[in-house]
């Protein structure tokens, strides 16, 4: 979606389940406007109240689709089953994009392809390779042709759906899941509570809430080195995303068991 939309809207990290929120990618030009609504991955086994929150993220997204694009990585290309029974109810157009396509073998990608014609008979197939923009016109004008005629939903300089305040604590999300190990940045939430902008600066306050005691230290790492070095990284990254010098003040907080808590997720912002 960042490379369609032309904007670093959703986070990117190896690791799984880096997305948690249903996001909103508009794409105006003169006589049209798209608008991607970037999902969470579904999880076959949720194991907490938050998995349920993603899931139901996901879903809403299909229901409300005029065009469905399946994102496949072609080095990991497996979805869960219960996606991809939700996936057959639906009569719109479908296309099965297949991402990645430099890093694999051709009889890889045969071999998914083959999968999905036997999976989603009707659905159009495309390979592309994100990072460079590789085949994303194609993926584009397949879009224009699904989607009806309507007025815009959206202001043509509007990007998404989101505040500065969220895109700011996903970075500093990402920043932790690049940094820490195992469970840790699984078990984090990151909230700003402050965000005010100046001539030439903006202070921006943040709690990570983290699920266990044990886990605070973790963050904080030895001598404070560890939230050091996590404040610098994201500090970076949100002055190239918003073009100003950024102070940035990071406390770190425990909320135990909040993946569990329907009222603090929804004091999160996730759907129920």
């Amino acid at each position: 979606m960042n490379q369609l939309v032309g904007e670093r809207l959703s986070i990117i990290t190896p690791k799984a389940q880096t997305t948690r929120h249903r996001i909103l990618g508009i794409v105006n030009k003169e006589d049209w406007q798209i608008v991607f609504s970037d999902t969470p991955g579904f999880i076959d086994e949720p194991g907490y109240e938050l998995h349920n929150a993603m899931n139901v993220a996901v879903l809403e997204s299909l229901e409300d689709a005029d065009v469905l694009l399946i994102l496949i990585d072609a080095t990991s290309p497996a979805l869960p089953d219960a996606l991809t029974v939700a996936l057959q109810r639906f009569e719109l157009p479908i296309a099965v994009v297949i991402n990645k396509v430099d890093l694999v073998q051709s009889t890889a990608i045969t071999a998914i392809e083959n999968h999905w014609k036997e999976t989603l008979p009707s659905a159009s197939q495309f390979h592309i390779v994100a990072t460079k923009g590789y085949g994303l016109a194609e993926v584009t004008q397949y879009i224009l042709q699904g989607i009806p005629e309507h007025p815009p939903y959206f202001p043509k300089d509007q990007l998404t759906d989101r505040t500065e305040r969220f895109f700011v604590a996903e970075i500093i999300r990402e920043k932790i899941l690049e940094q820490y190990r195992q469970e840790v940045p699984y078990s984090v939430e990151v909230e700003v509570n402050a965000f005010k902008e100046e001539a030439k600066l903006t202070r921006i306050e943040a709690f990570i809430y983290v699920n266990r005691k044990t886990q605070k230290p973790i963050i904080i790492g030895k001598g404070g080195q560890s939230i050091k070095k996590l404040g610098t990284a994201a500090r970076l990254a949100i002055e190239e995303w918003l073009q100003q010098k950024v102070f940035l003040e990071l406390h770190v907080k425990v909320r135990e068991k909040w993946r569990e808590d329907d009222n603090v997720l929804r004091q999160f912002g996730y759907p129920k």
